[in-house]
C-alpha cells in the first residue's frame, strides 16, 4: 500500500501577527519560529504520520535548510533517497504570517523546487510502479507533474493531484488524475466559476470533471467538502468543529490522508470521513508539519466524535 509524493519542499518561516498586514504596512508580530514545510513534503509527512509506506521525490538546496529538511523527513518515516541535493538552487523557503484567528497569507520562493525533472521522476519510476497511490501538487514545474502524474497512471497507480498553487491545467494531465482535490479558491481560478457554497461547488465539480478529472473533492474549510464522484452524484463531507489555530497544512493533511485511506482500500464514505478528521486536527496546531496528526491522535478524535 505504499505511497509516492511527488512535490515541493520548503523551509517555512512563521510570524505570529495580531492580523495581516495591509500593502506599504509595517506593524509588530508577536513571534517568530521555522518548520519544514512544503506540499509535497507536507503531505508525504501527513501519510507517513499516518503509518504508511512513504516515498518522496522534489529537490532541495546544498544549504543548511536542506540538510534539515531530509533530517525531518528521515525522522518521521518519509524515504528521502529521491529527494535530491540541487548545486544550483537554495532550497526553498515560505514566509508565513498567521493572524490572532488562524487565517494566514503565505509567500512561497520555490528555489530548487523549480528545478524538479522528469530525469528525477524517472530515477524513481520503479518505486512509481510499485505505488499504489501517487500524489502531486503545483508547485513544481507542471511539466514534470504532467509526466509523473503520466507515468503513475500508466503502471495503473491511484493518482491525486492538489492543484495548488492553482494554474491553467491541460488536457493531457487532467486524463492521467484520479482524484482533484482543489480548495474552494482554486476551484474557482480552474473554472472560471465562483465557488462559495455546496451548489457553487457542484457546479464547478462537474466542470472539472468535464474537462478530465474522474473524481473531484473540493474542500471549502469550515463549510467542509464537496465530493463528485465518477457517476457525477455530489455529496457534502460535514465538517468537524475544531478550536482554529492555525490552517497553514489543513488541506495537506486532509489530503495525505485520504492518500492513505484509499491505499488500505477504504470506501469513499470512510476515506472523506477521515481525511476531514485530519484537516480539523491540522489546524488546532501551529505549523505545518508539526501540526499534522499521527495515526494514534487522529483515531482517538475520531473515536470521540458521532
Amino acid at each position: 500500500m505504499s505511497i509516492i509524493v511527488v512535490g515541493s519542499l520548503n523551509m517555512d518561516l512563521i510570524v505570529r501577527t495580531p492580523r495581516i498586514p495591509a500593502p506599504g504596512e509595517t506593524i509588530l508580530g508577536h513571534t517568530f519560529s521555522t518548520a519544514p514545510g512544503g506540499k509535497g513534503a507536507n503531505q508525504a509527512v501527513a501519510a507517513a504520520k499516518l503509518g504508511a509506506p512513504v516515498k518522496l521525490i522534489g529537490r532541495v538546496g546544498a544549504d543548511d535548510f536542506g540538510k534539515q529538511l531530509r533530517s525531518q523527513l528521515n525522522a518521521v518515516g518519509v524515504d528521502a533517497q529521491f529527494v535530491f541535493e540541487d548545486a544550483q538552487a537554495a532550497s526553498g523557503v515560505a514566509l508565513i504570517s498567521v493572524d490572532d484567528q488562524g487565517q494566514n497569507s503565505i509567500i512561497v520562493a520555490p528555489g530548487a523546487n523549480g528545478r524538479v525533472t522528469r530525469q528525477d521522476v524517472d530515477s524513481a519510476r520503479e518505486a512509481i510502479r510499485a505505488a499504489r497511490v501517487v500524489i502531486a501538487q503545483l508547485e513544481i514545474p507542471l511539466d514534470s507533474v504532467t509526466y509523473a502524474l503520466r507515468v503513475a497512471h500508466n503502471a495503473g497507480a491511484l493518482t491525486i493531484l492538489n492543484p495548488a498553487p492553482a494554474r491553467q491545467l491541460s488536457s493531457e494531465l487532467l486524463q492521467n488524475v484520479d482524484v482533484i482535490i482543489p480548495n474552494e479558491t482554486e476551484a474557482a481560478l480552474l473554472t472560471g466559476l465562483p465557488v462559495h457554497d455546496f451548489d457553487s461547488a457542484t457546479q464547478a465539480a462537474h466542470a472539472l470533471q468535464q474537462m478530465g478529472a474522474r473524481t473531484v473533492i473540493i474542500t471549502l474549510g469550515e463549510k467542509g467538502a464537496l465530493w463528485l464522484n465518477e457517476n457525477a452524484v455530489a455529496q457534502q463531507v460535514t465538517p468537524f468543529q475544531v478550536q482554529v489555530v492555525d490552517t497553514t497544512a489543513a488541506g495537506d493533511a486532509f489530503v495525505g490522508a485520504l492518500g492513505v485511506a484509499l491505499a488500505r482500500e477504504q470506501d469513499w464514505e470512510t476515506s472523506l470521513r477521515t481525511a476531514s478528521a485530519a484537516g480539523a486536527l491540522a489546524a488546532t496546531k501551529l505549523g505545518a508539519q508539526p501540526s499534522l496528526p499521527t495515526r494514534a491522535e487522529l483515531e482517538e478524535f475520531l473515536a470521540g466524535t458521532p
